[in-house]
């Protein structure tokens, strides 16, 4: 994955925030929408490209466009450092293959233990009965 290459396909818009704030919510187009389409990315493989549709299927649009936006700072420039940021971040999520989980074996002498310890415990439940004449 090519962080710059990657960085260079998205598209950024500024559009006014919702929200309070006043007249400068009303002015200024601070809060920014990034979107990054996922079929037309030449800075990831088909393999990564598979991936990423997979794990952030319920965050793509139908035609395999990631939207994300950011509204949390009053300047365009934070908001778009931010948003970046994020986006970056969740596309390195959805990178990461898990690794394979092996399946561990019980040691011997756990067994053992646990056996042992089960046959001490019915001795003292025994010693508690009543005698058998």
């Amino acid at each position: 994955m090519e962080i710059e290459k990657i960085i260079s396909e998205l598209s950024f818009k500024a559009v006014r925030s919702s929200g309070a704030g006043g007249q400068n919510v009303n002015k200024v187009s601070s809060k920014v929408v990034l979107s990054f389409d996922l079929h037309h990315s030449q800075a990831l493989t088909e393999e990564e490209k598979l991936l990423v549709e997979t794990k952030l299927s319920s965050r793509l649009t139908t035609d395999a466009v990631l939207i994300l936006n950011c509204d949390e700072d009053r300047s365009q420039f934070r908001n778009k450092e931010i948003v970046t940021k994020r986006f970056l971040e969740l596309i390195k999520n959805a990178l990461l293959v898990p690794k394979e989980r092996k399946p561990t074996r019980i040691p011997k002498s756990v067994i053992r233990k646990r056996i042992k310890d089960k046959k001490t415990i019915s001795e003292i439940k025994k010693t508690r009965r009543k005698p058998d004449f």
